[in-house]
């Protein structure tokens, strides 16, 4: 289990990384296929929109992290697991792209264990949405 969680948060750490990079070269899109890079907008699963100077990896962070303030309980787990499937799904498209285009065989590995593990995590946390409210998690 501690080994997982290293893991887990090693990817994370990484994919952040490596998200910040893909970002700043390559266009990535969202769940909604909606340009994130280049002054386009990205409407958050709180309804917040992102875009001009949000576009940056801490300013995603910081409106993410924004959606959970004040929230406790049930509205604050529903907030945190929307918007950490979204916040993976996006290391997996990050991951994807490095797959198709890095150069290096450490980073094509490295995709593919973020891949896997990201993966594994969002249907962890669809799955729990699902049986603690009763419904799929837009």
């Amino acid at each position: 289990m501690k080994n997982t969680i290293i893991a887990s948060v090693t990817a994370l750490v990484i994919g952040f990384f490596l998200g910040h990079v893909v970002i700043t070269k390559t266009p990535v899109t969202n769940h909604e296929n909606t340009n994130i890079s280049g002054g386009m907008q990205h409407t958050m699963p709180d309804g917040t929109v992102m875009g001009g100077n949000n576009n940056s990896m801490s300013g995603m962070m910081a409106n993410m992290m924004a959606g959970l303030q004040g929230k406790t309980g049930d509205d604050f787990d529903k907030a945190f697991l929307s918007e950490m499937v979204m916040h993976h799904e996006g290391a997996v498209d990050m991951a994807e792209e490095a797959l198709k285009n890095a150069k290096h065989q450490e980073i094509k590995n490295l995709s593919k264990a973020i891949i896997t593990a990201q993966n594994k995590e969002i249907a962890d946390m669809k799955a729990w949405y699902k049986a603690w409210y009763g419904t799929d998690l837009k």
